[in-house]
């Protein structure tokens, strides 16, 4: 096969086809929306390519079949019919600033009356907008077709100013509830963006709106399938270990039987031919990490999170829960579903090696409020586990917490410093990308934490010694027996008891032995 260029940043349909870039082809989902309903809504992390599924619906609509040659939509579509389209995109703008919402929604019905051709006599957006719609379709003899890219943008920017984030809510409430009013001149409608505010709050007057975020067909609408790399991106992956792919950046999850992977860190390992956090990067988790923070939630607690459906689909401002958060930007997402009695609940992980090791390194950095001395703590981890230096790695240990300031320990009860030290613990080891298990369990009981690193077995137990006698985290390590469990992978087993002291705020017993 040959090698095509990588659309990389690239969100314009026209772009890549004419340029011969790679292009997997979505467009027999917009052939079964169709078939199924008229107005839809979508909620996707960040970069997943919402944007281009959009632009690739603008064209197709206006009609431009050269570009969709050879797609799978082609010979489905009726080439002759045109409808007029309106797209509205809030990606772009400083929505902190009060009243420009309002602005930059006015500039973009500028450009679109100019576009198709229509005079308004309204200075209010969303009667000029409703005006747009009718007025559109009754020239163009065809209804129109209303796409909207990050709808949510301009409330998520100002979530640190509650008063204007509502305002920026409430004021786009009043212009979606104008797609159900005009539903009789709109053919399709499609909203997309990163979070899922509840009905109530932003569509309450958008009533017939089919929510496909979690509707399996839909779970590779957005995205790229195993079978997509293997096929479409076959060239770019010589070179390259396709379990380390895997690995890296595969695991997403919204209820479909294939689970697919970001694009942007596809394209970009294809690019660089390197294995980072590509995605992670481009957009530091600044108020969710602040979020976590400041609500106290263990990174113990993040992986293996259970949250109804209904739960991850509440969201808005002062009312954002803690897996609705983290699973609709991307964070975590779902590792399986598990109904109960008559409700749904959904069992919710890392996506994959990159979002463990980035978000916990990005936890860390937060805690200690000094990311260079975290990062030498890291290379200093790996570095000392390679050789199984263990006076070295108690040191370390306490240098973790000597690191930690002051303040965070003052609204914590001893109840909760267990915890605290073991997710300090488990954020390092699984910010190294290591393989780490937590309360890994046996016939036996929990074991605390279980890492396996170059070929060996560390076993972690923790305790606090105000909670506990002294030795009974080695004790209980024996006693349960939690070695048993990995004696048949022929592997050293290091049993490793660390003790903390509340009164201390750090280390007091750093004991291992060879199980």
């Amino acid at each position: 096969m040959t090698r095509r260029k990588l659309p990389i940043g690239v969100q314009t349909f026209r772009e890549i086809r004419e340029d011969h870039c790679y292009y997997v082809d979505k467009t027999a989902y917009i052939r079964r929306l169709l078939d199924e309903a008229k107005h839809y809504f979508l909620s996707r992390p960040r970069r997943f390519g919402k944007s281009l599924f959009l632009d690739t619906c603008k064209d197709l609509f206006e009609g431009h079949e050269p570009l969709f040659e050879g797609l799978a939509i082609h010979s489905r579509w009726d080439w002759s019919v045109r409808h007029p389209v309106l797209r509205l995109s809030f990606g772009s703008g400083n929505f902190k600033e009060p009243g420009y919402l309002h602005i930059n929604l006015m500039a973009q019905l500028d450009v679109l009356e100019e576009q198709l051709g229509v005079a308004s006599r309204y200075d209010t957006a969303a009667e000029r907008f409703g005006h747009l719609i009718r007025m559109s379709s009754a020239q163009a003899g065809r209804r129109a077709v209303v796409l909207v890219d990050e709808y949510d943008k301009p409330i998520l920017d100002a979530l640190d100013a509650p008063e204007l984030a509502r305002a920026n809510r409430d004021f786009l409430r009043g212009l979606y509830a104008v797609i159900k009013d005009s539903d009789a001149d709109i053919r399709f409608s499609f909203i997309t963006g990163v979070s899922k505010f509840s009905k109530v709050s932003l569509f309450s007057g958008l009533n017939n709106l089919k929510d496909i975020t979690l509707h399996p067909r839909y779970s590779a609408l957005c995205g790229y399938t195993e079978a997509d790399l293997d096929t479409v991106f076959a060239p770019e992956l010589g070179g390259l270990d396709r379990d380390q792919i895997r690995d890296w950046y595969n695991g997403y999850s919204w209820r479909g039987d294939e689970k697919v992977y970001n694009p942007f860190d596809i394209l970009l390992l294809f690019d660089t031919r390197e294995f980072a956090a590509h995605w992670f990067e481009t957009g530091t988790p600044t108020f969710l990490v602040d979020t976590l923070f400041a609500r106290r939630v263990s990174s113990l607690a993040l992986d293996g999170m259970v949250g109804s459906a209904e739960l991850l689909s509440t969201f808005d401002v002062g009312d954002m829960p803690t897996e609705a958060l983290l699973f609709q930007t991307g964070y975590l997402t779902i590792e399986r579903p598990e109904p109960r009695g008559g409700e749904m609940f959904y069992r919710l992980g890392y996506p994959n090696r990159e979002v463990r090791q980035s978000l916990n390194r990005s936890l860390l950095n937060r805690m200690t409020g000094d990311a260079s001395r975290r990062a030498a703590h890291s290379a200093r981890l790996y570095d000392l586990l390679l050789v199984n230096d263990f006076a070295g790695l108690a040191a370390l240990f306490e240098a973790f917490f000597a690191s930690i300031p002051h303040q965070w320990y003052t609204n914590n009860d001893i109840a909760h410093y267990e915890g605290f030290y073991a997710s300090v613990c488990y954020s390092y080891f699984a910010g190294l990308g290591l393989d780490v298990t937590v309360e890994d369990s046996s016939s036996h009981g929990r074991l605390d934490m279980a890492v396996r690193f170059n070929g060996q077995v560390y076993l972690f137990e923790f305790k606090v010694v105000e909670l506990a006698p002294e030795g009974a985290a080695m004790a209980q390590l024996k006693a349960k027996g939690y070695a048993d469990k990995y004696r048949g992978r022929g592997e050293p087993i290091h049993l490793i008891a660390v003790e903390f002291s509340k009164e201390a705020r750090n280390l007091a017993a750093f004991d291992v032995e060879q199980a």
